[in-house]
C-alpha cells in the first residue's frame, strides 16, 4: 500500500505538469480553433530559456520564469501575427487544416534550430535543493516537484481568475461562445485571439521551465509533449481551465498506477487508451461544456 501511494503521490506531481502543458494548447483551440502541434516546441524553448538564464544570468531556477513567461508571451504574439493570424480568416474546418499544416512546418523548424543551436543533447537545471526531500506519513515528497505542483496550480488558478473578470480575459470568452455576436458587441475579436494565443504561448513557456527544472530538456522532446497535452484536452474537454490541470493530475496518476502494477513500458500506453476511450464514450471530455 506505502508502494502505490507513493506512486500516487508522485503521479500527481508529474501530472502537475501536464496540466499546465495542456492548458495552453486548450486555450488556443477552444478559443482559435486552430491546432498548434507545435507545441511541445514552444515548451521546449520555454525549456531552454530557463537554462540560459539560469547558465548565463545566474538565476535561481523558479525566478527564471519571470524571463521566461514574458519572452513566451511576446513570442506568442509574433507568431499569431507572423503565421496563425492568417488562418483566421478560413471557416473553422479549414482553419483546423491549415493550422495543422502551419503547426507541423513550425515543429520541424524549431527543432532543427534547437539542434543546430544547442545540440541534441539533454540538459537540466541543477538546482542546491535538488535532493531535498519531506517525509510525510512514510511518502518521500521530492521538494523541487511540490514547488513544481504548487507553481503550476498557481499559473492555471491566475488564468482561470484573468479569464473570469479582466475585461480582455471576458472578451476571450465571447470570442470563444461567438465571434460574431462578440464582433457586433464592439469586440475587437483580432485582439482576443492575439492575447489568447500570447497567453497560451506563455504557459507553453512556464511549463518547459518546470520540465527542465524537474526533469531535463532537449530538442526532441516537442513531439512528446505535444501527444500528452493532447490526450489531457480530449481527456478533459475544453472550457474550463481547472478542468484541463484536474485532467493532467488525472493522466499523471493513471500513468503512474499502470507502471506500477504492469512496469514502466507500460505507461505510455495508458494515455493512449484512455485518449481512445474518451473518444468513444464521451467525445467533449469529462469537464468539456
Amino acid at each position: 500500500m506505502t508502494v502505490l501511494a507513493q506512486q500516487l503521490v508522485l503521479g500527481l506531481l508529474i501530472g502537475s505538469l501536464y496540466g499546465l502543458a495542456a492548458a495552453g494548447l486548450s486555450l488556443v483551440f477552444g478559443v482559435l480553433k486552430v491546432l498548434n502541434v507545435a507545441h511541445g516546441e514552444l515548451i521546449m524553448l520555454g525549456g531552454y530559456g530557463a537554462f540560459w538564464a539560469v547558465a548565463l544570468l545566474g538565476m535561481d531556477p523558479f525566478a527564471a520564469l519571470a524571463l521566461v513567461v514574458p519572452a513566451a508571451l511576446v513570442l506568442g504574439a509574433v507568431l499569431f501575427l507572423g503565421l496563425f493570424g492568417f488562418v483566421m480568416r478560413a471557416d473553422e474546418e479549414t482553419r483546423i487544416k491549415n493550422s495543422l499544416l502551419i503547426g507541423f512546418g513550425l515543429a520541424l523548424a524549431l527543432h532543427a534550430l534547437a539542434v543546430q543551436l544547442w545540440t541534441a543533447d539533454e540538459r537540466s537545471i541543477p538546482t542546491p535543493y535538488g535532493g531535498a526531500v519531506i517525509t510525510v506519513a512514510g511518502l518521500s515528497l521530492p521538494v523541487v516537484r511540490l514547488l513544481t505542483l504548487a507553481l503550476a496550480f498557481a499559473l492555471i488558478g491566475a488564468l482561470h481568475l484573468l479569464l473570469a473578470h479582466w475585461r480582455w480575459g471576458q472578451a476571450i470568452r465571447a470570442a470563444a461562445e461567438d465571434w460574431q455576436a462578440a464582433l457586433l458587441t464592439g469586440i475587437d475579436v483580432r485582439r482576443a485571439y492575439l492575447l489568447a494565443f500570447a497567453m497560451g504561448t506563455a504557459l507553453a513557456g512556464a511549463a518547459g521551465t518546470l520540465v527542465t527544472i524537474g526533469y531535463s530538456i532537449s530538442p526532441s522532446i516537442g513531439l512528446e509533449w505535444t501527444l500528452k497535452a493532447l490526450i489531457v484536452v480530449v481527456l478533459a474537454g475544453l472550457g474550463s481551465m481547472l478542468g484541463t490541470f484536474t485532467g493532467g493530475l488525472a493522466l499523471g496518476v493513471a500513468e503512474a498506477v499502470s507502471a506500477a502494477a504492469f512496469g514502466g513500458p507500460y505507461r505510455e500506453v495508458v494515455g493512449l487508451v484512455i485518449f481512445v476511450v474518451v473518444l468513444l464514450v464521451r467525445p467533449r471530455g469529462l469537464f468539456g461544456r
